[in-house]
This record gives structure tokens, C-alpha cells and sequence, in this order.
């Protein structure tokens, strides 16, 4: 079987070896065997169950939360020459009928349908009436009820064992800490499933994470860097996204919102121009990005902090898909702390529940606010060895300036003392600088001792140290009060002078480095690695594509990457046997593209 499933790997997806556990998920699927995959975005889950559903007899079931996962998915695999459909609420009645037909002739390897519709009656009846080969549970964290994005209907999904006995399981995700694969195999019921642990690090990224200041003065020089290359902004609410996207179209960029709130079609449209375009920017909620498969997105930008470090890697982890640079840029400040605590407090969940989100996002607080290399952490939060210095990271690459602050933290902490806990950060910096505001004249507070003593250093300065202070746990945004400063019992030590505390500073202005997977630093765009002599050669290979993809009513990426057509235009393949060694063409696409990628690179095209 092994052979056989490398001369699919071969033929099929033109790749010469397999990746990370790729091969050790399929042996198990092959054996009839369950397995959990943890990989990440980008290292090629996919493959591990689409190359057994072609060896093994039957239909495979993909189960996926997302319509735009499994048409994207469908597309791609019919282009690979593979047999594949889905089942969702996007068809017509007669479509329906049609994949049902082709269900019952044996005619697909692969049919994909999202949980909601898998516990239907009326469906679980036609699929217990088929040879089912494999199942395999995409995004599988969705069963876990303490991870980033749980789904209600995934917790039928154990039922699948009693459904279909004896047919394989397979949970695939790329993002779980222990505790969440340890839920993922309770929740599914997987028999004496192996975890399959892929190198969570993805080296072609870089992380950078600052200060907000004026964020979108931060946002339009970081977007400089980015001038026609696809990326996702996401914010945390529906306004603010439709604002971005409306300045960045103001100021040059072509840049579409997506929120749930918009109407279905219009969502639709946004992504599959995303899908189509070069060069476009979503602005989005969290709502956006599951299952995107578009490999060549060059950045992801944060524009307020995500819930958990396991949302900010699944998000980020949209980047880069190809092994290109890209970059993972985000500012915060406090508001976005208090917001999302605030968020937290509110929810309906149990207090136990409450708890466990707080220390999620305690966690990702101090992975912002780390002055060393920032992907050991990230890893090590995953269960992976720590590392020294990844080398590409802003930490790595330009290591923050630190200070003792113990002094200053003392006279924001005595403020917020004095001023008896009842007022938010702006009001304590006035009191600090010695600002005769209205509310401060009204409280007194120009009486108070500490009134100016702060006044060495401005106003952005303090808001750091209280973010700073905020994350070390001396202090906490009460939600319950909109936001009031309030001392925690390690201020006493601080207060005291019994403890000191080193402070970051914080750079004025977004680092101009660019990402490599090497931690170099490039300086131009998607034609970074193009000779300029072969500039032309390389924009006739993305022309072809574009002209191939509209014919065949795909997204270029689906055709080919960028990556294959690099390797195109390093190698010049002479003949359809020259190309057939080019990573990423297989029989079937060299077969439907091979002649006319020829014809460009002998200048006919």
C-alpha cells in the first residue's frame, strides 16, 4: 500500500516525498485504524485522508464546517482529476439529486458535508446505504467546548462510530494545546486513536506585535510594505471593519469588509473575489478565514487583540500557506484588555468556563508584552521544544530596549490608590501629568499629592506602564465600572519598594523588516525572489495562469502556485516530461495545462 500511496503522492498532487506526518495518518487509514493529526495551516492535512479515500473501496466522508472549505476543496481535487463532491445548502434540488446518483453508482471517492447536515435522518440514511472508506472530522477543535471556537454541532459527531462500525476515523486541526486533543479524543469517541504531531512552527512567517498608538497611521505605513499583495485585517467588531476597508480603498488600497452581519451574497462575492484577485485585502471579523485555502495571502494584520493564542495561530496561520514569506503584524492596547475581559465577565457560561478564558488571555497578554524571541513561546504553548532565537521575529530581529520601572510604576499605582479605584486609565494619566481637566477639578483630585508628578513623561508613555502593569497582574480594568483601575495584591510590593519591575519600551514607530523563512530581510514584494531579467518570463507564467483559471473556473492558486511556477522559471522544462518533475504537477494537471506553460516558456505563448 505504501508504494501505492506515494505513486498517488507522485501522480496525482506532484510531490516527491511526503510531509511531517502525512505518511504515518494514511498507513493508519489504510489499516483501518483511527488517528488525531495536529498540523499546521498550510502543512497539508488534506492530503492525508484525500490520498487513502483513492486507494481504499468506497466513499470517503470529509465532514467540514464551512461551505467555502468544501467547494474550495471539491475544485481542487476535481482539477487533480479526482472524483469529489459536497453536499450542502448552496445546491439546487436537482444538483442534489444528481451527487446522490453518483453516490449510489460508486462514482465519488470523496463527498463533503458539514456536521449540521451529517445528523439529518434523511442523510444518514443515504450514507448508511453506501460503502463509507474513511471519515474524516476537519477543524476538529470545534468539539472542544474550553478551546477558541467551539461548535454545538460537532458534539454529535461521536455517534459516527455506532453509524459506521468499523470505518476509520480521522480528526484532523491545526491548532490544540494537550488539554483540547485530550477533549477532541473523549468528545469523538476515536478508538485507540494515535496522536500524529506534526512541527508546529511555520519558520516562513514572521510575528510582530506593537503598541497601539494611532492605529491607523500604524496600520498605512505597515501596509507601505504590502503594496499589491493579498492580506486579512481582522477587528474585533462589524463597524470597524467596514471603516478600514473604506479608508484603505480611500488611500489606494482595494479592500472589501466581511462580517456575519452582511447579507449571504454579498460574503459570497467578497471571498470569491479574494479567492480571484491579486492584491486584495478583507477586512473581517473573526467570521472570516476558516478553511481558506488561498496560499499566496502575504499578511495578516490584527487591529485589536484576538481572544486567545489559540485564535491569534489559527488566524495568523492563513498566511504564508505557500512557504513564501509572510508576516503576522498586530498592535493592542489597553481598551482591547478591558474590552475583551469585559466580554468574558458578561458571557452566560459558567464561572469555571469564565475563569479558563481569563487565563487564556493572561496568556496571550504576556506572550505581546515578551522580550525575547516571540516563536519559542508560541511553540512551547503547543507542547514543542523551546528554541533560542528563531531569527525572524521582531524581538529577534530588533531586540526591545528595557527599563527599570519601578519608580514610575510606583507613582501610576499611588494614583490609582489615591484616586480610590474608581477611575479608568485617561482620568489617572491626568491626574499623573497634572492636567486641570473638569472631572479632575470636580473630584478634587488637583489636591491630591501625586497630581503632576508625572509630567516627565507623556501621556503615551503612562498607558504603556499601565498596560504593562496590567499584564504583570499589579493591576486590572474592573469591567463591572467601565474600565476603573484597580490594585491587585502584588501592587503592595511594588508600592512598597520591596520589589522592582523592568518595563519594556516601546518603539515609536512600526519596524520596516521584511519576513523571510530564514529570518533575512527582503525588500520587495511577491517578485522578491525574481531576477529582474526574468521579471517578464515570470508575469507571462502568472498571465497564463490567470487566462487558464478563468476558463476552468477556479482560483489561480488551484491551477498552480506560486511556488511551482517559480520552480518553472528556474528550470525551464523543455517538454511535458521535463515538467512532470516540476513540485506540484501531476499527471492530471500536466495533462490539462502542461502544453500551454510550454508554449510560455519558449516564448510561443
Amino acid at each position: 500500500m505504501t508504494s501505492s500511496a506515494q505513486q498517488i503522492l507522485k501522480t496525482v498532487y506532484g510531490y516527491d516525498e511526503f510531509r511531517g506526518q502525512q505518511q504515518a495518518a494514511i498507513d493508519r487509514a489504510l489499516k483501518g485504524q483511527d488517528s488525531l493529526v495536529l498540523m499546521p495551516t498550510g502543512g497539508g492535512k488534506s492530503v492525508c485522508y484525500q490520498l487513502p479515500a483513492q486507494l481504499l473501496e468506497g466513499t470517503a466522508l470529509i465532514v467540514s464546517p464551512l461551505i467555502a472549505l468544501m467547494q474550495d476543496q471539491v475544485s481542487a481535487l476535481r482539477e487533480l482529476g479526482v472524483p469529489a463532491a459536497f453536499l450542502n445548502s448552496s445546491l439546487s434540488h436537482e444538483q442534489q439529486r444528481d451527487i446522490t446518483t453518483q453516490l449510489r453508482n460508486g462514482e465519488l471517492k470523496l463527498l463533503y458535508v458539514a456536521p449540521e447536515r451529517l445528523i439529518q435522518p434523511g442523510t444518514r440514511a443515504l450514507l448508511q446505504s453506501l460503502p463509507i472508506s474513511l471519515i474524516a472530522i476537519d477543524e476538529a477543535h470545534c468539539v472542544s467546548q474550553w478551546g477558541h471556537d467551539f461548535r454545538q454541532d460537532y458534539l454529535a459527531l461521536h455517534e459516527l462510530r455506532e453509524w459506521f462500525p468499523g470505518v476509520p476515523r480521522m480528526a484532523l486541526t491545526a491548532t490544540a494545546t494537550a488539554l483540547t486533543r485530550k477533549e477532541i479524543i473523549q468528545r469523538l469517541a476515536l478508538t485507540d486513536a494515535e496522536t500524529l504531531l506534526s512541527n508546529f512552527d511555520r519558520p516562513n512567517i514572521r510575528y510582530q506585535v506593537q503598541a497601539k498608538t494611532d492605529a491607523n497611521k500604524q496600520l498605512e505605513l505597515f501596509l507601505t510594505q504590502h503594496r499589491n499583495e493579498a492580506g486579512i485585517i481582522y477587528c474585533l467588531s462589524r463597524k470597524k471593519t467596514e471603516s478600514t476597508a473604506k479608508r484603505l480603498n480611500q488611500q489606494g488600497f482595494t479592500a472589501l469588509p466581511y462580517h456575519a452581519g452582511l447579507e449571504p451574497d454579498v460574503r459570497a462575492e467578497s471571498q470569491r473575489r479574494f479567492l480571484n484577485e491579486d492584491g486584495l485585502i478583507i477586512v473581517a471579523t473573526i467570521a472570516f478565514g476558516m478553511g481558506i485555502d488561498k496560499p499566496d495571502v502575504r499578511f495578516v494584520a490584527h487591529l485589536d487583540l484576538p481572544k486567545s493564542l489559540e485564535a491569534y495561530y489559527q488566524e495568523t496561520g492563513r498566511a504564508g500557506r505557500d512557504g513564501l514569506p509572510a508576516e503576522a503584524w498586530m498592535i493592542y492596547g489597553l481598551q482591547d484588555v478591558v474590552r475583551i475581559r469585559q466580554m468574558a465577565d458578561e458571557s452566560t457560561a459558567s464561572e469555571a468556563y469564565k475563569q479558563h478564558e481569563r487565563q487564556k488571555l493572561d496568556t496571550l497578554l504576556g506572550w505581546c508584552e515578551i522580550t525575547a524571541c516571540r516563536r519559542s513561546p508560541l511553540l512551547t504553548y503547543f507542547g514543542e521544544p523551546s528554541i533560542e532565537s528563531c531569527g525572524n521575529c521582531d524581538n529577534c530581529q530588533q531586540p526591545p530596549l528595557t527599563r527599570d520601572g519601578s519608580k514610575d510604576a510606583q507613582k501610576l499605582l499611588s494614583a490609582v490608590y489615591r484616586s480610590d479605584q474608581t477611575f479608568g486609565a485617561a482620568h489617572i494619566i491626568d491626574i499623573l501629568l497634572g492636567k486641570l481637566t473638569p472631572k479632575v477639578k470636580q473630584h478634587s483630585h488637583n489636591n491630591l499629592s501625586v497630581f503632576g508628578i508625572g509630567s516627565d513623561q507623556p501621556k503615551q508613555t503612562w498607558r504603556s506602564i499601565i498596560r504593562q502593569l496590567v499584564v504583570h497582574g499589579c493591576l486590572r480594568a474592573d469591567a463591572d465600572r467601565y474600565g476603573a483601575l484597580v490594585l491587585n495584591e502584588s501592587a503592595r510590593a511594588i508600592l512598597r519598594g520591596e520589589e522592582s519591575i523592568e518595563l519594556r519600551i516601546d518603539a515609536d514607530t512600526p519596524k520596516r523588516l521584511r519576513a523571510t523563512g530564514s529570518g533575512k530581510v527582503r525588500s520587495t514584494a511577491t517578485d522578491a525572489d525574481i531576477d529582474t531579467a526574468d521579471l517578464p518570463m515570470w508575469e507571462a507564467l502568472r498571465e497564463c495562469r490567470q487566462r487558464l483559471a478563468s476558463e476552468h473556473g477556479v482560483p489561480p492558486y488551484v491551477v498552480f502556485h506560486d511556488s511551482t511556477l517559480k520552480q518553472m522559471l528556474t528550470n525551464r522544462p523543455l517538454d511535458l516530461e521535463d515538467m512532470l518533475s516540476i513540485s506540484g504537477v501531476g499527471q492530471s494537471k500536466l495533462d490539462r495545462y502542461g502544453e500551454e506553460f510550454l508554449a510560455v516558456l519558449s516564448g510561443v505563448g
